[in-house]
């Protein structure tokens, strides 16, 4: 995920790329067509960490900051992500797919509907998914951060990209 700062100072400011440790999920499809493939994650709040390469104070400032201030984690501890059908699938090539999803992405305890679009490849038993796509803070009733008396905030949209790896359990 990643946060752009704004504001009249944020040349100077930070725009934090944080990253989620603590993700579960369960992708069900049939072997011969993603046609009927669903999709459910579940994130925790507070397993979020800064990736980027800053001073621990600064980190630990962040992910605080993100944790308590933001995501408010005691009070909405998970995110989740569940689409029970995709949207459309197109076949790109042998095992190589572009597919839509029309989810319902539940954050900080307001459920929308989000649309995600993925590349997808299966072999054998393992299948990988990668896209990206983006949100708004206030959709969600998050107010964005800011800091340095409002001189440096963070934009209402924040980028987020996803690389998933799912194997076949029998």
């Amino acid at each position: 995920m990643k946060a752009f700062a704004t504001g009249a100072l944020s040349v100077f400011g930070h725009s934090p790329t944080l990253a989620i440790s603590d993700i579960q999920g369960e992708v069900q499809f049939s072997s011969s067509s993603l046609e009927d493939a669903s999709l459910r994650l579940v994130m925790q709040a507070n397993s979020l960490k800064v990736t980027d390469d800053i001073s621990n104070k600064d980190r630990q400032d962040i992910e605080r900051q993100t944790r308590d201030d933001v995501l408010e984690a005691d009070s909405f501890p998970e995110i989740v992500y569940d689409c029970p059908r995709v949207s459309s699938v197109q076949k790109l090539s042998e095992g190589s797919y572009s597919v839509s999803m029309n989810g319902e992405l539940t954050l900080h305890g307001v459920t929308q509907t989000q649309p995600v679009a993925a590349k997808v490849t299966i072999n054998a038993d393992i299948l990988r998914a990668t896209g990206d796509f983006s949100i708004l803070q206030s959709d969600y009733d998050i107010r964005p951060v800011s800091a340095a008396g409002g001189t440096i905030k963070l934009k209402d949209e924040l980028k987020l990209s996803f690389a998933i790896s799912a194997r076949k359990q029998a």
